[in-house]
């Protein structure tokens, strides 16, 4: 039974889990949006002669919201890309020590530098209320470069929850950080 403090911290990595995964489950609706989006335009170039930037660019726009928005769903749910030689043959302990170490060595500094070197990018967009270059575009594109920041945001505080949870296993609080695969049960 995991003590007051670990229980308040499992509760903040819980509330975040909750907003990564409802933020992911949302977002990965545009999918469905990017399908019709693409299969109008192909619709209106080829049996209509019309061309379609709008409707394009919007494509963009969800692909990059998917991608970058739910980059911290597809950790939360150790979806993401593991080299899995050893890892998987680890007690849940060394786990969460890998997981841990990733976190504050690779994951933290790595948010850090793009949140440092984006935000000016981001600013002047937002600044010059950046339009499209192309003829019929959308008039966001400041838009499309605040994803950056939603990467930059949602993943410290994935990251966050990961650190609390692999904290939680090493203290003895909880039996495995990671999310039960499909039949298993933690």
């Amino acid at each position: 039974m995991p003590g007051r403090p670990a229980t308040r911290c499992l509760t903040i990595a819980s509330a975040i889990d909750h907003l990564t995964g409802w933020l992911g489950r949302t977002l990965s609706w545009l999918t469905l949006l990017m399908v019709l989006l693409t299969g109008a335009v192909v619709l209106l170039r080829y049996a209509f002669g019309v061309g379609a930037t709008a409707m394009q660019e919007l494509v963009l726009y969800a692909h990059a919201l998917v991608f970058m928005g739910a980059a911290a769903w597809a950790l939360q749910r150790d979806a993401h890309v593991r080299v899995d030689i050893f890892f998987r043959r680890m007690s849940p302990r060394r786990q969460a020590l890998v997981d841990l170490t990733g976190s504050l060595f690779f994951m933290l500094p790595v948010c850090l530098f793009l949140a440092w070197n984006c935000w000016d990018y981001v600013a002047v967009s937002w600044a010059r209320q950046e339009r499209s270059a192309d003829a019929g575009g959308l008039s966001w594109v400041y838009l499309q470069k605040s994803i950056i920041l939603l990467l930059v945001s949602t993943l410290l505080l994935q990251a966050l929850a990961q650190i609390i949870k692999t904290l939680c296993v090493l203290t003895g609080a909880l039996p495995s950080h990671l999310p039960a695969k499909h039949g298993e049960h933690l």
